[in-house]
């Protein structure tokens, strides 16, 4: 739909699409509807990290120990959003779009470490006794396990009782259709109600004196809740004042930083007494990250692999009932450096699965994966359906061909198909579960995986591989996995 109004100085409305549903043309409904919204999300988080200190206090009081409360310890659980707003844990959700508890773990952690240390500070005012270290160690752990449940649960309510936030992208038609896409592939509670185009006019727009009543107008009556820029053929004082008059219409603001595309998210700002700089880090993990990563691939599997041996057992019994053959299926993949390995599965097909893979080979996007496979076994099915059939990969891990967390290991075909830069892939050893797996491998294109295994690689932390464990629970939990 072509806007048939005059354009904004320094802006080209090329394109601008109609609202996906009918709205209102008032110009504060966009600006007081996005408060509500951020409001709900504020008080809904509140409650949840009362209800996560209550929750944990009681554990830590009358489970692990035998104390006596007095009537102080009511102040007890409302001191957790003291410390929560000191921290900005309230404020977080405003600024983003995919509003995930996971990414918080971090925070959250400091926040359980700060309440147990103030609790064992108060405890001769709050209790009648003194808190032993198995407490004050069942609080922390507690507190940090409850309220990364408690806010995931209240951002869930909270997102299904909202309207989803409307957002009006200000760039290109490709970096519109990329952004529509993921939003799209990962079903986030917002949508897309319009896109400008921008195009420099002059080469002197910094000197000019910009209008922005067109944008204030067109915020309005798009009902915008967010303005998502790309910022890049915008001149630094345009894009200021666009950012300053979207504010003042009510509307959030989202860049579109293209940079972070290539280098990831593991920067570090420099401010050179006002000018800005973006620190990257050297590509790849130092040989102490690696120990780092590998220590913690040795202790969580074999911690693991104790827990779930009752399980294991269970489904090799289940495959052998189920149909004649191995219980494991061994299948050779393209590791660390190039290196092949032999990896690990739950048998989930038939026999003779891999003769008749050329009759069914089906273009999935340069992967051979699919969705609804014939061969598949009706154990082998369940078995899928919760990713149950990857556990044997824990072998691989304590082994060292692959770690709980990295890039997809690929059988030869497919890595053959990966040239040029992608091999950067290959530097970190092959993983159980990645960044592709919580998207789907299934629609996962190859280009798009080796993007996000580089820019998982470009940016390693171990906090990283926390976030996308715990992310890989839940989807695996919501029978989201491949």
């Amino acid at each position: 739909m072509e806007a048939h109004t005059q354009p904004i100085p320094h802006i080209e409305q090329r394109r601008l699409l109609a609202p996906t549903r009918p709205v209102v043309r008032t110009r504060a409904r966009s600006g007081s509807a996005a408060n509500r919204r951020d409001r709900t999300y504020k008080y809904a988080l509140a409650a949840a990290d009362v209800l996560a200190a209550a929750l944990a206090l009681f554990v830590c009081l009358t489970v692990i120990g035998d104390d006596r409360l007095t009537l102080a310890i009511f102040l007890a659980a409302p001191i957790i959003v003291v410390a929560g707003k000191v921290q900005g844990l309230y404020d977080r959700d405003e600024l983003l779009i995919r509003k995930t508890t996971v990414d918080e773990a971090g925070p959250l952690f400091q926040l359980a470490t700060t309440y147990a240390l103030m609790l064992a500070i108060l405890d001769e005012l709050l209790i009648l006794g003194t808190l032993g270290s198995m407490q004050l160690a069942a609080l922390w752990g507690a507190l940090f396990c409850l309220t990364l449940a408690a806010r995931g649960i209240a951002r869930r309510l909270v997102t299904a009782r909202v309207p989803a936030e409307r957002l009006l992208f200000i760039g290109e038609a490709q970096a519109y259709e990329r952004l529509q896409g993921k939003l799209e592939c990962d079903a986030l509670a917002a949508e897309l109600v319009g896109r400008m185009s921008l195009r420099r006019t002059s080469p002197n727009l910094a000197s000019r004196t910009t209008d922005t009543s067109e944008l204030r107008e067109l915020v309005a009556w798009t009902n915008a809740d967010r303005l998502v820029i790309d910022p890049h053929l915008l001149p630094p004082d345009d894009m200021l004042e666009l950012v300053r008059t979207a504010k003042d219409a009510g509307a959030r603001v989202s860049l579109l930083p293209n940079v972070l595309d290539v280098v990831g998210t593991s920067v570090a700002f420099d401010d050179l007494h006002g000018m800005t700089l973006l620190g990257v880090p050297r590509f790849g993990l130092s040989a102490s990250s690696r120990r780092l990563k590998r220590a913690f691939d040795v202790v969580a599997t074999s911690v693991g692999l104790v827990a779930i041996a009752p399980v294991l057992a269970m489904i090799a019994v289940a495959i052998r009932l189920d149909s004649r053959g191995p219980v494991f299926f061994r299948q050779t993949r393209i590791g660390r450096d190039g290196r092949p390995f032999r990896i690990w599965k739950f048998r989930t097909m038939v026999p003779d699965a891999e003769a008749l893979k050329v009759d069914l080979h089906a273009d999935n996007g340069g992967l051979f994966k699919l969705a609804d496979d014939p061969r598949v076994t009706r154990v082998g099915r369940m078995l899928r359906r919760t990713s149950l059939d990857e556990l044997p990969q824990l072998f691989n891990v304590l082994a060292g061909d692959m770690s709980l967390v990295g890039p997809r290991p690929l059988i030869a075909c497919e890595d053959e198909q990966i040239t040029g830069s992608g091999r950067q892939r290959l530097h970190l050893t092959p993983g159980m579960t990645g960044r592709w797996q919580l998207l789907g491998s299934t629609r996962v294109p190859l280009a798009e995986m080796v993007k996000l295994d580089y820019l998982y690689v470009a940016g390693w932390s171990l906090w990283g591989d926390l976030k996308i464990l715990l992310r890989t629970v839940g989807v695996v939990a919501g029978r989201r996995g491949v």
